[in-house]
Parts: structure tokens; sequence; C-alpha cells
């Protein structure tokens, strides 16, 4: 089965978000490096799924083999179709515990493969993914000022440091041909 998920990048005004379609069977690890491309991050820092009060990621090496109630699960051996057995179901997603990027996945429908059709897809999104290491959405705030006031001496060094950083660029073509390299 399919996975129509929308991700919305949380606590960021205005909206950041993806729509995509993934295979049920993908292991939350894989999904984490699809959601690495249609947001736009470079898989920098660690990550971490939440899913009805359980965590899902990279094992703590020091807890392997023990079940601590707040042990993190090895995402490596979950699908989502576990995870998320439902229509409706939402996991919280967070990546880079430093500057926190929290995102909602909502599976909004779970539809049998389309015959020929490539997956996963980005179907639809909006705006630009904030710059790696940018200080978490408050940081990402700063930056959007600071285009509002780009002669402003304050502003100088941040916009200098961000680059030719377009928050309303969203290239869906992009997005979709680094989505073809995922096996």
């Amino acid at each position: 089965m399919i996975y129509q998920v929308k991700i919305t990048l949380k606590d960021i005004r205005p909206r950041i978000w993806r729509r995509i379609q993934v295979n049920g069977d993908v292991t939350l690890y894989k999904l984490h490096n699809i959601l690495q491309v249609v947001m736009g991050w470079d898989n920098y820092h660690l990550h971490e799924f939440e899913i009805g009060g359980r965590r899902f990621g990279p094992p703590d090496e020091e807890s392997i083999g023990l079940d601590f109630e707040d042990s993190v699960v090895d995402d490596k051996k979950v699908k989502l179709s576990k995870a998320a057995p439902v229509e409706k179901s939402r996991l919280l997603y967070t990546y880079d515990f430093g500057d926190d990027w929290r995102h909602e996945l909502l599976v909004e429908k779970i539809i049998p493969v389309e015959k020929g059709k490539q997956y996963p897809v980005c179907l639809k999104g909006q705006r630009a993914c904030p710059p790696e290491d940018c200080g978490g959405p408050w940081g990402y705030s700063d930056l959007l000022e600071a285009r509002q006031h780009p002669d402003d001496p304050e502003s100088e060094e941040l916009l200098e440091w961000a680059g030719d950083f377009d928050p309303e660029d969203f290239d869906i073509d992009k997005i979709n041909r680094r989505l073809k390299k995922i096996k």
C-alpha cells in the first residue's frame, strides 16, 4: 500500500510543508532519508520519530538489548505501515536536536500502488527548508527578519552567512530527481 503523507515543519511562519507518497513497507529509517530529501535537509544531525509516546531512531549503543520504557526503538526495524497503520495517524519527526526542527507527519490516505508510478514521490509543497544550523525556528525567524531589512548593519553578517538562500524557493522537479536515487 502507498501512504500519502503531509509533512509540516512546526513552529514556522509562513508554513513550510510537503506532500509525498511512499510505500508503507519502508522502514522509519528509510522514511527519515526520504524526509531529508523532500524537506531539503543535509542529514548532518541526529533524528527521532515519536509515535504514541514511543521513540524511534538510531539506537543508543548503551541500551541495545535492554528494554527501558524510555529507550529508543531502532528505526531500521520498524516499518511505516506498523508505526502508522491507519489513515489520520500522526507522527512527530525531530531533526537536529540542537536546532529542534519538529515536523508533523499526517497520513492523509492509504491507497493501492499505481502501476508504473515511481515511489517515493513528492506531489506538492511550499517554501524552502531553512538552512542547516541557522538556530532553529527562532534563528530562522531572525534570518527572515534580516531579509526584510538588508540595509540594517545587524542584518549584514546573517545575510552573508545565508548566502543566496531564498525562503520561497521550492523545486519539486529537483526533489523528485533526488528521490529517484533512493533505493
